[in-house]
């Protein structure tokens, strides 16, 4: 099992496709089909279904187990390359849910690399976050649904209230009710389990909103469709809703009886980087000082609280 074979594989789950993942690595096709045939004759099973003419290149049940164990393979790969480097660069591993990635982090990455200093960064669903954290995999995660895991604290780092996002034109008071909302033009994103539960409550479970999406840039791909404009809305947090609107020209409104504040929660496991992950919350902190639609839960002089 080498490092590019398991590059190769993350690239055709991530893309499911034989020829995009060739694009994207700049290799060619069959050299991807050798790659991926010759990590499936080391594992001793089948990951990707490649029939005759099939364009779309899908998992099988053990491909998808497999891309976990080859996230992690990968983490291990460059960690063991910062142990045998030249240089002493310290390097964070860093993680977090998909909604801080466009509409908060760079500039926090921007005041943290320094001569020095490197990154390494994942995205991953809050679940998985925990999991590479407690195997030491991750440094620190943003996650936005906090559990329990004996090895992993969980702890408090910001909230911000959640607002309605709609088109210019749609017709709507300054506080809406969510009675007064249209189920069927909805833009849904699973935000945490308790703004799942808000919205189950309110809304029926035989409604069928416009699109369900999982990913932040489809949301905002979605609003540019102006045709769509007339009636779509949307549920953000702040944090998305700000900047959001203020590039797209959107609207925002509040929510009477709306879901609670979501709130981020940053992840320290047994082998954290102290004086790294200090660093990098002071840089977060800085951040959310810019940002007046954020509540900053972070302690004052410290990066520690008590644990979730």
């Amino acid at each position: 099992m080498t490092q590019q074979g398991i590059e190769v594989f993350l690239a055709v789950a991530r893309l499911g496709s034989i020829s995009a993942a060739a694009q994207a690595l700049y290799i060619t096709q069959p050299a991807v089909s050798r790659h991926l045939r010759t990590l499936e004759e080391t594992l001793g099973c089948v990951l990707v279904h490649r029939g005759p003419g099939q364009r779309r290149a899908e998992l099988t049940e053990q491909g998808r187990d497999f891309v976990r164990v080859a996230e992690k393979w990968r983490l291990l790969w460059q960690e063991a390359r910062e142990v045998a480097g030249q240089d002493r660069t310290q390097v964070l591993r860093a993680a977090s849910v998909g909604s801080l990635v466009s509409y908060l982090l760079p500039p926090v990455f921007r005041d943290f690399l320094s001569p020095g200093r490197a990154l390494t960064f994942h995205h991953y669903h809050s679940r998985e976050a925990y999991d590479c954290i407690a195997q030491g995999l991750v440094d620190i995660a943003l996650i936005s649904d906090h559990m329990y895991h004996p090895q992993v604290e969980t702890i408090p780092a910001f909230r911000s209230p959640m607002l309605l996002l709609t088109g210019p034109e749609v017709s709507l008071p300054p506080v809406v009710h969510p009675s007064q909302l249209n189920p069927a033009a909805e833009l849904r994103l699973p935000w945490n389990p308790e703004y799942d539960l808000w919205h189950s409550f309110w809304f029926s479970a035989a409604a069928v909103p416009r699109a369900v999406l999982d990913q932040m840039s489809l949301l905002e791909e979605f609003f540019t469709w102006q045709d769509s404009w007339w009636d779509s809305w949307a549920i953000a947090p702040a944090l998305v809703a700000v900047p959001l609107s203020k590039k797209l020209g959107l609207t925002m409104r509040r929510l009477d009886s709306g879901p609670a504040d979501e709130i981020i929660y940053y992840l320290l496991g047994p082998r954290r980087k102290e004086e790294l992950t200090g660093i990098f919350l002071a840089c977060l902190d800085r951040e959310l000082k810019n940002r007046p639609e954020i509540e900053s839960l972070l302690p004052a002089g410290s990066q520690r609280t008590e644990v979730i």
